[in-house]
This record gives structure tokens, sequence and C-alpha cells, in this order.
């Protein structure tokens, strides 16, 4: 069997490493992408990983031309997955200093607004509620109970709903993951989860 070809995003800001190794780790081949070089035809599966500000991460994406390989890979609705601020990136925009996303899909990304005792940022393990059919990624992952590690605050409110893969609750209910298609991405960090990281890795891996 031909080894997957992933491309991980890096605009100087993801968590590459830990996010390289949970992928080689369920099997693939990957490469680390730093420029749209035109080229970029030959990776089965694309990746944006993402810690950070979203106005920082846009711009180096908008200086390589990487926001239009992401814009291109989506829309031929090849395999693709964001993680965090990658997933918060396919939006129209955040709330924090107003700064521009890559308007993939409508919606805003808002900062928690909770009262005591629930916390900002967001920190720590906690349950994803998985809706729809079943799909590939979540094979192998309970609809309700499997938990995942976050580190955020901000939380993205798409205007479709049909979008909303995941739901997470922590003071209020917000949008863990969104899937359309072949595009899935997460709020929680899967190469921080351990055991239920891997297996949605190898899902993305093994089964698109």
């Amino acid at each position: 069997m031909t080894t997957p070809r992933v491309g991980l995003i890096d605009y100087g800001m993801g968590n590459l490493h830990s996010v390289r190794k949970a992928l080689e780790k369920v099997g693939a081949s990957v490469e680390i992408i730093r420029e749209n070089t035109g080229s970029n035809s030959s990776f089965d599966r694309l990746v944006l990983p993402g810690v950070g500000s979203l106005g920082d991460c846009m711009h180096c994406l908008l200086r390589n031309g990487l926001d239009e390989l992401v814009k291109d890979w989506i829309a031929n609705d090849r395999p693709f997955l964001g993680i965090c601020l990658g997933m918060q990136a396919l939006f129209d925009r955040s709330e924090e200093n107003n700064a521009a996303g890559l308007g993939i899909f409508s919606g805003v990304v808002m900062q928690f607004r909770l009262d005591h005792p629930f916390k900002v940022p967001h920190i720590g393990w906690n349950q994803v509620e998985f809706h729809g059919t079943p799909d590939p990624l979540s094979k192998g992952l309970s609809r309700a109970d499997d938990q995942f590690y976050f580190d955020h605050s901000f939380c993205v409110v798409p205007e479709d709903p049909s979008l909303i893969w995941g739901t997470t609750h922590h003071g209020t209910t917000f949008v863990s993951a969104i899937r359309k298609g072949n595009c899935f991405a997460t709020q929680f960090h899967p190469e921080k989860s351990q055991a239920k990281g891997l297996t949605l890795f190898r899902n993305f891996v093994q089964q698109l």
C-alpha cells in the first residue's frame, strides 16, 4: 500500500513537531510546506496546525501564498485537517483585533464570555460530542464521551449549522469541530490528546 503523503503547513507559529510525529506514528509521510510553490498537488492530504493569534497567522499565510493553497485545496474537496487556530482561520474574521480570516466558511471567531467558575483560556481535557451521520474521522471514537485536549480563548460561530461536527461544553456549549466534505477541523489538539488523538489522525491518514 502506498504511504499517504501529508503536507504540513508551516507559517512560523504552529506546533509542527508534535503534529508531525503524531502523523508519522500513524503511517504518514510528512513534508513541511512553507510557501505555495505550485507543486503541492503531489500531496494526498493537507494539515493546517495553529497556535497564536489569527492576525499573525494570516499575515504569514498571505505573505507566502499559502492562503490560496488552502482555499484551492478545500474548494477541490481534497482531504484537509485544520487544528485549533487552523480551524479559526477558515472563517471570515475574529474578534481578536478584528482580524480577517480566509473566509472559506461564513462565520466569526468569538471570545469566550464566561461566568465563574469557568476560566478563560479553556485549557485541559474536555468531552467532544460528535454529531451527524458516521464519518471517517470519528471511526472508533465515542459519539459523546471521548475527551480531547484544548487550549484556547476563542471559538468559532458558523453561520451554517450543517458545518458543526462536534460540540463541547465549557460554561456554554461551543463548536469544537467542523466538517464539510473532506474538510475537517478541530478546536482541540489531536497531537496532545494521546490515544484518542492518534485515532483521529489515523483515520485522517488511512480512511479518507
